[in-house]
Order: structure tokens, then C-alpha cells, then sequence
């Protein structure tokens, strides 16, 4: 079964189109928490069978220092855990949302437009002299994830075919 995978990058943070705050919403690093990280974005990926959803926790272990510029944090509400976004920063400015998501049981409430919004800030905030923030997803995942990104001023770089 092939599946579709659409790159899509913001680059001038002046491009961001805000998604309607949500009060009391918040992303905080998750530096000394990677437990709770894992197990987030385990929930997160399993609707939609991604690698976090099967991973033990020596994988995890290898996940997080494959990449050495990796820091994750946590989306909360009301100070609890709805969703995660992990990022990886490349040479030249690049920050790649590496993983963006909610758990299901706050997906189809309205959150997902200011959580992006609070993703992409971060990201651009970072590390200085950042020249684009980007990332990847797929026709496998949330049906509303492409769209959203379109919304919030991503635009599409790349897509490719891949086998499922």
C-alpha cells in the first residue's frame, strides 16, 4: 500500500498565521521527563501505527541521543500532558519538527491550530539565526494534520510515494 508524504516549511516566521488561542495551553520543555515524553508520544502515534507506538524503552534510550541537537516538550492544558513536539536542529538554521502531535482524546476539540502555533514559535525561537522551520507527515496520519499546517503558513516543498 503506498502512502503519500508531503515536506512542508515555513520560511519567515512573519508567515505564521496564528490559530485561535486557547487559554490555559502551554509547551514546556520536557528535558528531565523523557519518560513521560515516550509514553505521550506512544498515545500519540497509535492510531496511526508510528515507529513511538512500538518502541521499547531501550529505543527510546537510542532515539533520544540519536540526534544530538534533540529537545522535546510537552503540550499541556490546565498543567496536563495533551500532546508533544520533539525537534531536531540541523546545521545552516534548519529546525525540523521531527514529531508534532495530540493525544486522541484531545484531538477534534479546536487545539490543534494553537498548538501548532505554539510548536512553530518555539521552533523559530530555539536556537538564534534560525532560517526555516519544516517537517514531514503523511497520508497515514490525522487527516487534519496537512491542512492545519497550510493554515498556520507552512507550505509544501516535497512529496514522494513511499510503500507503507
Amino acid at each position: 500500500m503506498k502512502k503519500t508524504v508531503t515536506y512542508v516549511e515555513m520560511t519567515d516566521r512573519s508567515r505564521l498565521a496564528p490559530g485561535t488561542p486557547v487559554p490555559g495551553m502551554a509547551l514546556i520543555a520536557a528535558e528531565g521527563d523523557l519518560p513521560l515524553v515516550s509514553d505521550v508520544m506512544a498515545r500519540i502515534g497509535a492510531p496511526y501505527q508510528w515507529r513511538s507506538a512500538r518502541r521499547g524503552p531501550q529505543e527510546w534510550r537510542a532515539w533520544f541521543v540519536e540526534h544530538p541537537r534533540r529537545t522535546c516538550w510537552l503540550l499541556t492544558l490546565a498543567d496536563e500532558p495533551i500532546g508533544a513536539v520533539c525537534y531536531d536542529v540541523h546545521p545552516g538554521g534548519d529546525v525540523e519538527i521531527r514529531t508534532f502531535g495530540l493525544l486522541p482524546e484531545s484531538t477534534g476539540k479546536g487545539l490543534g491550530g494553537h498548538a501548532l502555533t505554539l510548536a512553530i514559535r518555539q521552533g523559530w525561537d530555539l536556537v538564534p539565526g534560525v532560517r526555516r522551520v519544516w517537517l514531514h507527515t503523511s497520508s497515514a496520519d490525522n487527516p487534519k494534520a496537512l491542512p492545519n499546517y497550510h493554515r498556520r503558513g507552512f507550505h509544501t516543498f516535497k512529496v514522494e510515494e513511499e510503500d507503507s
